[in-house]
């Protein structure tokens, strides 16, 4: 800092000595509020591409990288290079929970970061995976999103205070009740690169919003109040659960489901029946979460140049990296990346 402006940290204010002038003690107060941080990020393999993507985005984020080995009886061996360059350091995790086998390496690996004496902690989990069991209908149910939210709360607090957490379209957002005081955590959503893309289609002054249910109405329809929307729901009759259209009218339009995940895909695929059936002149879905276990997803690709597409377009996000790799070069599927919104999210 040059000589002549000093900081006075009882005021909390900038002062200058003659002929410094208040507008450059201003531009020096708005240098500083914008100079953006420097963040080392550090990924499980999974998620390398996407790690990779997120640090294009700015110059202000650097990978870094963790030897991840076994020992013979399967237990983790990690080794995270040059810790002891990371003191005083903004530092973040991009993490892949896509299995419960997964799941405890990674968590040695936060635990750890915290506490190496950086200056902040960023846990980035684009998918929750148990958001879906987050509640209990029966005496014996067992939450499992209370769970991992109690075992990511325990994460160490950094010098600079608690860990912060960034994750894509929780399932139910009263889901941020389940995490303790000792971490922040911060719901990002993938609507915005949904809005994007549509309004780059040719027939984006014919779209419709569409929702398989209450909860995806309830969960996403603020953030896209200005498309018309149409809502299905489940009806039971006998044993079977059939897919109704509640309102509105997709007659003409193309018209986009927009949930937050897909496992099975079966509710979808009903629900692209139904509007079908009611006249839409073509049907795409997005999704925040391409969960697809057990190759799902094969249910939704366009065979041959011949078939049926009953899809046109399928955006997922890069949430979840593996299905990612199994789609590339899929139709109807499309990914909408994340990279840019996390970048962001690692200067908030």
């Amino acid at each position: 800092m040059p000589s002549h402006v000093w900081h006075q940290q009882q005021q909390g204010m900038f002062h200058t000595a003659p002929g410094f002038g208040s507008l450059g003690a201003k531009w020096l107060c708005l240098s500083l509020r914008r100079r953006k941080k420097q963040v080392h990020l550090f990924y499980y393999p999974e998620c390398e591409d996407l790690a990779r993507n997120v640090a294009a985005q700015s110059n202000n984020i650097t990978l870094q990288t963790i030897k991840w080995r076994n020992f013979d009886d399967g237990f983790p061996n990690i080794y995270i290079n040059d810790a002891q360059d990371l003191r005083g350091q903004h530092v973040a995790f991009l993490a892949s929970f896509s299995s419960t086998g997964v799941i405890f390496e990674q968590l040695s690996v936060i635990y750890l970061l915290p506490r190496l004496f950086v200056a902040s902690f960023t846990l980035v989990l684009p998918f929750f995976p148990t958001g879906s069991f987050e509640r209990m209908e029966d005496e014996g149910d067992v939450a499992t999103a209370f769970t991992l939210a109690r075992m990511l709360t325990n994460i160490p607090i950094s010098r600079g205070g608690p860990a912060s957490l960034v994750i894509y379209d929780i399932h139910a957002l009263q889901e941020r009740f389940y995490f303790g005081d000792h971490v922040l955590p911060l719901f990002e959503t993938g609507i915005p690169l949904l809005k994007q893309r549509l309004h780059e289609l040719p027939d984006a002054d014919n779209i419709v919003v569409a929702f398989p249910d209450d909860g995806a109405w309830k969960r996403f329809h603020k953030l896209l109040d200005h498309f018309p929307m149409v809502v299905c729901t489940k009806v039971r009759e006998g044993d079977k659960r059939i897919v109704r259209l509640k309102e509105g009218n997709p007659a003409g339009c193309h018209v986009v489901i927009v949930d937050d995940l897909v496992q099975s895909g079966g509710t979808l695929i009903e629900c692209q029946k139904v509007l079908a059936a009611h006249g839409a002149a073509k049907v795409s879905a997005y999704v925040t979460h391409g969960v697809f276990p057990k190759r799902s997803w094969e249910r939704f690709t366009h065979k041959d140049e011949g078939s049926e597409k009953a899809f046109a377009y399928f955006w997922i996000t890069d949430s979840c990296p593996l299905t990612v790799k199994a789609i590339a070069n899929r139709a109807p599927f499309q990914v909408l990346s994340l990279a840019g919104s996390i970048a962001d999210a690692l200067q908030t």
